[in-house]
C-alpha cells in the first residue's frame, strides 16, 4: 500500500468566477497547488493565464468562489501584506535608477524600485544577495548596472530578487520573454537549479511556449477561454491532444530529456488543404 506524503497546500482556488466589466475572464477555477510543486500554467494569448497568475497571486479578488493565499482568505486579509510573503517575477519590472546587480537583489528585501529610506541592507543581507546571484550564474555581474544588463540577465536578477525574502511560493509570468535562445537556455537552467536548492517552495511558471518549460516542473494547468480544461501531472496533460485542444490546432508534442517541443501535424500524404 502506498503512502502519500503530506505537504502543505501554499494556493488554492475552488469554483472561482472572475468578471470584469461584464465579461467573464475565469469560469469555475479549481486549482490547488502545494509545497515542492512547480506548475505551468499553458494556454493561448487572452486565455486567462496572467488573470489566474493574479488571483493566486492576491493581486485581484475573485467575483465568485474561494481564493486561499498561504492560508488566508482573499477577501478577509490585507493584500498587500499578503503579496510581500509571494515572490513575484515580473520580466517588464521597472527600474529607473543606475543600480548595480546587488542592488537590485537586495530591494527584493523591502519589494521597492530602490533602496527604501532610512533602510540599508546588513552584512548577511549582502552575503545572501550574493549567494542568489551566484545561483544564477550571474557572480561576474555582480556590479554591473542596470542599463547595461542583457534582457536575459534582468530577467535571472529579477529571480534573484523574488528569492530574497525566502518566500513560500515564486510567480514567474512569463519570464523568457524577449529573450534569445542562449539567454532563454541560461534562464532555464538557473531556475532548474533554483529549485533543486530551494526543494520546500513550490512556483507557478506562465507560459504559451512549450519550449520554455524547465525539467523541474512537476505539474501542468491548460486554460482556454477561461475555462481550466486540464490539469495534473505534467506529462498526463503535456501530450499531443491536449495541448492540440488547448490551442484549438493539431500539434505534435516531443519529449526529450525532460524537456518539451511542439511543431504542427504534418498533412498525411495525399491530403488537399
Amino acid at each position: 500500500m502506498s503512502t502519500r506524503i503530506h505537504r502543505e497546500v501554499l494556493l488554492s482556488a475552488e469554483n472561482v468566477d472572475l468578471v470584469r466589466d461584464g465579461r467573464p475572464l475565469l469560469n469555475g477555477i479549481d486549482v490547488q497547488i502545494e509545497q515542492g510543486q512547480h506548475w505551468v500554467l499553458l494556454g493561448a494569448n487572452g486565455a486567462g493565464k496572467s488573470t489566474l497568475l493574479s488571483l493566486l497571486g492576491a493581486v485581484a479578488h475573485p467575483t465568485r468562489g474561494t481564493v486561499h493565499v498561504l492560508g488566508h482568505r482573499l477577501g478577509r486579509v490585507d493584500m498587500r501584506e499578503l503579496r510581500s510573503h509571494i515572490g513575484h517575477v515580473n520580466p517588464r519590472h521597472v527600474v529607473e535608477r543606475p543600480l548595480t546587480v546587488r542592488d537590485i537583489v537586495l530591494t527584493g528585501l523591502t519589494n521597492t524600485p530602490e533602496f527604501a529610506q532610512r533602510w540599508q541592507p546588513t552584512e548577511a543581507d549582502r552575503e545572501r544577495a550574493e549567494e542568489l546571484i551566484a545561483m544564477m550564474g550571474m557572480s561576474e555581474r555582480l556590479e554591473a548596472r542596470w542599463p547595461v544588463l542583457s534582457q536575459g540577465e534582468r530577467g535571472r536578477a529579477l529571480i534573484a530578487r523574488a528569492l530574497m525574502p525566502d518566500p513560500p511560493v515564486l510567480l514567474l509570468d512569463e519570464p523568457a520573454t524577449g529573450l534569445d535562445l542562449a539567454a532563454r537556455e541560461q534562464l532555464l537552467t538557473a531556475l532548474d537549479e533554483m529549485r533543486a536548492q530551494h526543494p520546500s517552495m513550490a512556483s507557478i511558471l506562465v507560459t504559451h511556449h512549450i519550449e520554455e518549460i524547465p525539467t523541474t516542473t512537476t505539474h501542468a494547468i491548460l486554460i482556454r477561454d477561461g475555462v481550466i480544461i486540464a490539469q495534473g501531472s505534467a506529462a498526463s496533460v503535456i501530450t499531443t491532444e491536449r495541448i492540440s485542444e488547448c490551442f484549438d490546432h493539431p500539434i505534435d508534442i516531443l519529449r526529450n530529456g525532460g524537456r518539451y517541443s511542439a511543431q504542427a501535424r504534418a498533412p498525411k500524404v495525399g491530403s488537399t488543404a
